[in-house]
């Protein structure tokens, strides 16, 4: 369907794409990966003739339509979410007739739950973002480009749009952070890597062991042609021996060898990403208490509770326009609940990470937004020059000095990251952190949120991503579909243990359940009584509610003991101990790590066991 030959371009620096010759077959499912900047859009607008490659040819089969969905989301003032579609459609299908098009739109409109005389500027980020994709979609286009689709679609819309082009039968090259979308999805991974094109015939998930075995076979290649370099290097320093005309030979060769070592493109750098931990917060970050919040006469929130303590990694889940940023907003005390108490803990420090990017300022540059006019920052105790600093986020100091309104999606995440790492925190809360990074810079956040030892709260509808971080998540769900008694609201919100997989497995067995023929549920239920009975109440025993007003103080004071002892093995001049010495010392830790997580735990029970009795 479409063929790239010999396909090169550059703007300033090594080439984007160098000399790269692929092609897209019918049916094929093409997930397209590399780094922020590699050159992923580049390629697409190659492809949709929206810019020309410097050398190569790039040819279409006749006949064929192209759609490319663009990461940004455009405004279209007084424009209808229908018309927004139609002059989509229209424009990409331009051969097809008015009719079919026009009927096209409805079912897509009807399919994507669309309002077709919407304004579409009143509509939030995700919901542009969905139209966007209906004008794509019902233009039916032979071949699909597209540029990060579920950027602010919620966890419901990206299912649907999973599901929509798993069943598609026409041709899909799309560029993805959603490692689950992208796995779900592809069936050919193309890698740009250093202008070099690598076309891999497998799903991601066999993508990345193969790329891990030829990336480990390239160190070592370069390795041994670096060690044959040097020799040759030492034996031509020799001198006259060097140049007589039986040794003519291996000196061109060894002018071939220098070369094709200038010419090598070295990897590309690893952001290094270090969060700034601050002192400890108490253990209560947050209790809420039968909170309810609303907007006028509309309820966003009814009669909730949790109770967040240190350490807690929480994921919020829910479609957008639920109310998710509400809740944050709430549990941090930015906004007073309508009913109901919240109750935060005592020393907390919150660093802020925005989805919309707000805190930014566009018209300053990337090293000014960091450090307001400043050539240092401190990070770690320690002073930092500003460029230094942002070329650990892969800013060079050339980037450094851009205005923030020229930067990529990607490298506006990575600046809001290289902010809020300058900022001690012992709370996180991190609004759709994942969107525009790349799958390399998105693991190395999930290692650095994995070893904070504060708080984290985050809003992401990444399911990979909300499972290797979260310990537990709070689900907004529809209110009709759990049966609950508040009609006013449309969404509850729930708590569940563990990540995303939990929660749905969660759901999976609760409308199993629901489906279950009514006798079965009897049998398999324990009887119950022919008259409800209230469960009577129990107070703590005088022993257990001694311990339970004891165990603060216990577990403060194992902390500190524990912070002491680490304290002391982070002195350098610890290990010039005797290994006795050493080996007492880790072993007192350990022990005393154990008794604070019993503590911990028994702390619980008690709490529990006095809720249930109150």
């Amino acid at each position: 369907m479409i063929t790239l030959e010999n396909v090169s371009i550059r703007y300033r620096g090594p080439a984007l794409l160098d000399d790269i010759s692929v092609r897209i077959e019918p049916g094929d499912r093409i997930g397209l990966t590399g780094r922020n900047g590699a050159g992923k859009s580049t390629l697409m607008r190659l492809i949709v003739g929206d810019e020309n490659p410097d050398h190569g040819t790039i040819i279409l089969a006749s006949g064929i339509t192209v759609a490319r969905l663009v990461q940004d989301v455009p405004s279209n003032p007084g424009r209808s979410v229908s018309d927004v579609v139609t002059e989509m459609a229209t424009g990409i299908a331009s051969q097809r007739e008015s009719w079919a098009v026009e009927r096209s739109v409805v079912s897509t409109l009807t399919r994507m739950d669309l309002q077709p005389d919407a304004a579409f500027d009143a509509l939030s980020s995700g919901w542009r973002r969905r139209v966007l994709l209906a004008g794509a979609i019902a233009a039916q286009p032979d071949v699909l480009l597209l540029d990060e689709p579920t950027n602010h679609l919620d966890i419901g819309m990206i299912q649907w749009l999973e599901s929509y082009l798993k069943a598609w039968r026409g041709t899909l090259l799309f560029v993805t952070h959603d490692r689950a979308f992208l796995q779900n999805l592809a069936t050919r991974i193309w890698e740009i890597d250093r202008g070099r094109m690598f076309d891999w015939a497998c799903d991601h998930a066999t993508f990345l062991k193969r790329k891990e075995q030829a990336f480990a076979a390239e160190e070592k290649q370069n390795a041994l042609f670096d060690k044959k370099l040097a020799q040759e290097e030492a034996w031509i320093r020799q001198g006259i021996k060097a140049r007589r005309t039986r040794n003519e030979g291996r000196v061109r060769a060894l002018k071939t060898m220098r070369e094709e070592f200038r010419e090598r493109r070295k990897p590309e750098r690893r952001a290094k990403l270090n969060l700034e931990t601050a002192d400890r917060s108490g253990r209560l970050v947050a209790k809420l208490d039968g909170v309810s919040f609303s907007y006028g006469n509309e309820t966003l929130i009814r009669g909730f509770g949790t109770t967040i303590l240190r350490g807690d990694r929480v994921g919020l889940i829910g479609p957008n326009g639920a109310g998710k940023t509400t809740l944050l907003k709430l549990i941090l005390g930015q906004l007073q609940p309508t009913t109901g108490t919240v109750r935060l803990g005592t020393n907390l420090q919150i660093a802020y990470f925005d989805q919309l990017r707000s805190t930014l300022d566009e018209d300053r540059t990337v090293a000014d937004n960091v450090a307001d006019g400043a050539d240092r920052v401190e990070v770690g105790g320690k002073s930092k020059h500003i460029y230094g600093y942002l070329q650990d986020f892969l800013f060079t100091p050339e980037r450094s000095r851009t205005p923030v309104k020229y930067l990529s999606g990607g490298e506006r995440n990575r600046l809001l990251m290289a902010r809020l790492m300058t900022k001690p925190a012992n709370v996180l809360v991190l609004d759709e952190p994942t969107n525009d990074l790349d799958g390399e810079t998105l693991e190395l956040l999930e290692e650095q949120l994995s070893g904070f030892d504060g708080t984290i709260l985050m809003v992401s509808h990444d399911r990979a991503f909300i499972n290797n971080v979260v310990t537990s998540t709070l689900v907004f769900e529809a209110a009709d579909e759990l049966g609950a008694s508040t009609h006013d609201v449309a969404y509850a919100v729930r708590e569940y243990v563990g990540g995303y997989d939990e929660w749905q497995a969660a759901v999976n067995r609760r409308e199993a359940d629901a489906a279950m023929p009514a006798e079965r549920k009897v049998t398999k239920s324990t009887p119950k009584p022919s008259a409800p009975t209230r469960p009577s109440k129990k107070k703590l025993s005088y022993k257990d509610q001694r311990e339970l007003d004891g165990l603060p103080s216990k577990i403060e004071k194992l902390e500190s003991e524990i912070a002491t002892i680490h304290e002391r093995m982070g002195d350098p001049s610890f290990y010039q101990s005797d290994s006795e010495t050493i080996a007492k010392c880790s072993h007192e830790a350990e022990c005393l790590q154990r008794e604070l997580e019993t503590a911990y735990q028994r702390w619980e029970e008690l709490e529990a066991m006095q809720d249930a009795g109150t």
